[in-house]
């Protein structure tokens, strides 16, 4: 389209609307058939106007409002653009735009928590804590790899008790030896402490 069509064009579309305007207002039968008019003018020529010249115009107009300054990838690669196709890209970015836990398929979910055990092993206080822990990880593991719903294959494997609590002892004994302990301060004479010396 040439500006000078452009131009008409938005003079026809702005008569359009002064004309509905005053209908509502209470018009007469005249300009309510030149309001008809216009109307079905403005559908033929939308009839005749292809797809791609309406996109090419809707582009240069948001650009003209300025609708595309300070997008977020402006001048910027795409991320993922030409990556093999993944059926699940959106589900993966919701999960890393939110930052959403607990949520995919449970074989990845398994994998992610079998890499976190240890620390959350070591946060309890007793053993019996330790083994119902590792009971209901071993669990979820064997529920997991009867699933029969798809996705990914269960490739954790589930952990023994007796040695998670070994391995828990280990670890606390180290950490507590790794802690240095205060040297007890030396008691003061009463003379001293009265002086403030």
């Amino acid at each position: 389209m040439s500006s000078g069509a452009n131009g008409a064009f938005r003079r026809r579309v702005e008569r359009a609307a002064e004309l509905r305007a005053v209908r509502a207002s209470g018009s007469t039968a005249q300009e309510n058939d030149e309001l008809a008019a216009a109307e079905e003018e403005l559908r033929q020529k939308r009839a005749k106007i292809d797809d791609a010249a309406k996109a090419e115009y809707l582009i240069r107009e948001a650009m003209a409002q300025g609708k595309f300054d300070n997008l977020k990838y402006a001048g910027k690669p795409i991320p993922g653009l030409g990556e093999a196709y993944d059926p699940d890209w959106w589900v993966k970015g919701l999960i890393q735009r939110e930052n959403l836990t607990g949520m995919g398929p449970k074989a990845i979910l398994l994998r992610t928590e079998d890499a976190c055990l240890d620390e959350r092993l070591d946060g309890q206080f007793s053993e019996k804590e330790v083994r119902d822990i590792v009971a209901d990880f071993n669990a979820r593991v064997i529920d997991a790899r009867r699933q029969l719903q798809g996705g990914p294959p269960v490739i954790t494997k589930t952990r023994d008790a007796d040695t998670e609590v070994l391995r828990w002892h280990e670890r606390r004994t180290a950490a507590a030896a790794a802690v240095p302990q205060p040297e007890p301060e030396a008691k003061r004479s009463w003379w001293r402490r009265i002086w403030g010396a």
